[in-house]
């Protein structure tokens, strides 16, 4: 199913660290916090159970990280958190006794450091689960899985399928600034590879012919070329690393010290997955029954 016609805003994913504002902001967070006698923080590496849900429902409200990502999350005109991600967390936080969410958009390096800063209180931003996030962050099992696309001229002139096809007919690829396709490609042996701010700059890269092609996951190539005579998106397929399958699921990320937060929040996923309800919720941006997933947090992080 096609995502409803809206105004794609442009997103970073830049790879660099948090700006100088974001730390200003975390330091003055964490300021504050320690002033009014708030919850410490754990030492790295340490899981707590923490009391952030009881918390969030004395002030009936909820943080969230988003990155400005379509179709994961973004801020609507009317200043709302939007996508995939945030019609999520409002049904589960409802759930659990938290009626508004309120967005906090910074660049997607910047959602595990903010986090952890307590600048929010939780990542929704469809985050890819992995063993190096999972050593900083406490996920939620996976809400989705995704196989890859890439953004191409439009009739595909130099017939691109996949990572491989790019290294057999020596093209330059692109992809974004800390996307999990950075790795896919050079697994692959991608050699020309250039990386830019996101998806959008990819497209006009590829429509101006500075690239061969622009590698994301399928649901974001497919909104972006949405209405785009310039270009089209490839068929999905599957990446790979290491030889391996590359499982492209993401989900809900939480400070290590709030695992009893977390683990709510996760009973209330499998309760949206177990009646269909998911589906339903994330199907207006462009999911489909192809993109659910049984995946458990172990099978990605064991």
């Amino acid at each position: 199913m096609a995502p409803p016609e809206r105004k794609k805003p442009t997103y970073s994913r830049r790879a660099a660290g948090v700006s100088r504002r974001s730390l200003l902001a975390g330091a003055a967070a964490l300021g504050a916090l320690g002033a009014a006698g708030c919850s410490r923080i754990p030492s790295e590496g340490t899981v707590e159970g923490g009391d952030l849900l009881e918390r969030l429902r004395d002030r009936g409200s909820v943080k969230v990280g988003i990155a400005n990502e379509p179709p994961f999350g973004w801020i609507n005109d009317e200043g709302e958190p939007t996508g995939q991600a945030p019609a999520i967390a409002r049904v589960i936080f409802e759930r659990l006794g938290v009626d508004t969410i309120t967005p906090v958009n910074v660049d997607f390096s910047a959602l595990i450091p903010g986090l952890k800063a307590q600048q929010f209180d939780v990542v929704s931003a469809g985050m890819f689960i992995n063993p190096t996030r999972c050593a900083q962050v406490l996920f939620a099992d996976p809400d989705y899985i995704m196989l890859d696309a890439m953004i191409v001229p439009a009739g595909n002139p130099e017939g691109i399928t996949d990572y491989q096809s790019i290294v057999d007919k020596g093209l330059r690829l692109a992809t974004g600034q800390a996307y999990a396709e950075i790795e896919y490609a050079r697994d692959a042996g991608v050699t020309d590879l250039l990386i830019l701010p996101d998806q959008v700059a990819g497209l006009d890269a590829v429509a101006q012919g500075r690239v061969h092609a622009f590698a994301g996951t399928n649901v974001t190539v497919k909104g972006a070329v949405e209405g785009n005579d310039r270009v089209d998106a490839t068929e999905p397929f599957q990446p790979m690393l290491g030889g391996e399958p590359a499982l492209g699921a993401g989900g809900f990320a939480f400070r290590l010290s709030e695992k009893n937060l977390r683990d709510a929040f996760n009973e209330e996923l499998h309760k949206l997955k177990d009646s269909g309800e998911l589906l339903d919720i994330v199907a207006p941006f462009g999911f489909t029954e192809q993109e659910m997933t049984d995946l458990t947090l172990e099978e990605l992080c064991p």
